[in-house]
């Protein structure tokens, strides 16, 4: 008597009922199509978040060096890939800093344009005081002017003077007793803003290239001189800083795969006789995938208490550095003064030299792209 059979709604072969999963491609028996299981599925193909993301978690927070090491060691299917763990973490925290980072950006906006106000209230304030002082020096001059006439005039016809030449008598005016005072200030009344002509030319929407010109472009600049100005110029219209830092938090996370080969190639280089490269970039992804767990908690913490204590966020960060020490004298078994060493080495190049200059070049290139 044959036993009753089911269909697999996958690969359509039967098998017999009873099985939780089919045998021929694993696609659950009787998976009914709800949230839950759309969730779930979406999550575990594309970051195999199952029973190895618990497994993996909890070591990565609370074992330093522990799972690097067991991988390593070739437990590669008990615990979740180095690689899908860095990816579903990073994800995660980014998905939190888009909120901060949409906070930032719309608060740059604001305080740039309050600023910008002030600036121009500022400058008109002081073209009036500019204007002012220019007509009291036009006045001075006409009076200096007029009083050389009255004097001039006033010597040649006194009997003191007579006899002595035009030219004679002009020198004794402007000798230092009868010479006229200047402007002790010593300013320089200039009009001729550079700010005003170019906001005459955009008002007018006059071609760009006009404008830089103005701006003092030549017409034999390379290509990066008028990226800059033209840059600049998209800037000076907009008014707006947002874009350039909402332009820079994007290409962070383009900037962390370069960032994290580095760290292992530090790593490499301080430990060149314990194990290949490969073997320093596991242990860099676990090291990253825990630093982006710190960040995404505190993250997470900014978003609901904004008054969080700063002395405890400067402690949790600090304590990535000593999550570092501890990792490194697990991972690689040496000494514990060579690895606070070797830890120290480690921190020192990457906050004072690999960071700034990827920032750096972030900026720049935020500013040349946005």
């Amino acid at each position: 008597m044959s036993k009753p059979t089911e269909t697999c709604k996958n690969c359509e072969k039967d098998f017999e009922e009873g099985f939780e999963f089919c045998p021929y491609c694993g696609q659950k028996a009787k998976d009914e199509l709800t949230i839950g299981v759309l969730f779930y599925n979406t999550i575990a193909n594309y970051f195999s978040f199952d029973a190895r993301f618990l497994k993996s978690f909890f070591p990565l927070m609370f074992r330093p060096g522990y799972l690097a090491k067991r991988f390593i060691e070739g437990k590669r299917l008990l615990y979740l890939h180095p690689a899908q763990l860095y990816l579903f973490i990073s994800v995660v925290f980014f998905f939190l800093f888009s909120f901060n980072a949409r906070k930032q950006v719309q608060s740059l906006d604001e305080n740039l344009a309050k600023t910008l106000i002030k600036a121009e209230d500022t400058i008109k304030d002081q073209r009036v005081l500019d204007s002012i002082k220019l007509a009291k020096a036009e006045r001075k001059k006409v009076e200096d002017s007029i009083a050389r006439t009255i004097a001039k005039k006033t010597m040649m016809e006194t009997s003191k003077f007579t006899g002595m030449t035009e030219t004679q008598i002009d020198s004794i005016i402007n000798s230092d007793k009868f010479k006229s005072s200047v402007n002790s200030d010593g300013m320089n009344f200039n009009l001729d803003d550079f700010g005003e002509e170019v906001d005459s030319l955009i008002a007018i929407d006059a071609p760009d290239a006009e404008i830089y010109k103005k701006m003092g472009l030549k017409d034999d600049a390379g290509y990066i001189k008028k990226k800059l100005y033209a840059q600049a110029l998209k800037f000076y219209k907009s008014r707006k800083g947002g874009s350039i830092l909402q332009a820079f938090y994007d290409t962070i996370p383009i900037a962390m795969f370069f960032l994290l080969p580095i760290f292992a190639f530090i790593l490499k280089i301080l430990y060149y006789k314990r194990g290949r490269y490969s073997h320093h970039l596991v242990f860099s992804f676990y090291y990253f995938s825990f630093l982006f767990t710190v960040f995404s908690i505190l993250v997470g913490i900014d978003l609901i208490w904004q008054e969080f204590p700063g002395w405890i966020i400067a402690l949790i960060m600090f304590s990535t550095i000593f999550y570092l020490f501890i990792a490194l004298q697990k991972f690689y078994r040496q000494g514990w003064i060579w690895s606070f060493f070797k830890t120290g080495f480690v921190a020192f190049m990457f906050l004072m030299f690999v960071i700034p200059l990827t920032a750096g070049i972030l900026a720049m290139f935020a500013f040349m792209f946005y």
